[in-house]
């Protein structure tokens, strides 16, 4: 469910694994390896939980920021956690 009324979509586990699956494999195709460091910074949509699942899946870490922050605010959190690859 998204943040407005009636914002909504269904999806099933394979469906899921399979997006998950494609986007880990993006990951690795940038050089993210077990251990790397990596911020997300989306909205509340069904693609942060993929890159989500996708860090897990290949053992990355990853520190969500939601998209209400400011650049300042990214900019800050994303050298506190010394991340090597942002995903919007």
């Amino acid at each position: 469910e998204g943040n407005e009324p009636g914002d909504s979509a269904k999806i099933t586990y394979s469906e899921l694994l399979h997006k998950v699956c494609q986007f880990a494999n993006v990951l690795r195709s940038q050089g993210v390896k077990k251990g790397d460091r990596i911020s997300i910074y989306l909205p509340m949509i069904l693609e942060l939980v993929v890159a989500m699942l996708a860090c897990a899946r290949i053992g990355a870490l990853h520190s969500v920021v939601f998209a209400g922050f400011s650049a300042d605010s990214l900019c800050e959190r994303i050298l506190d956690c010394g991340c090597s690859l942002l995903v919007t």
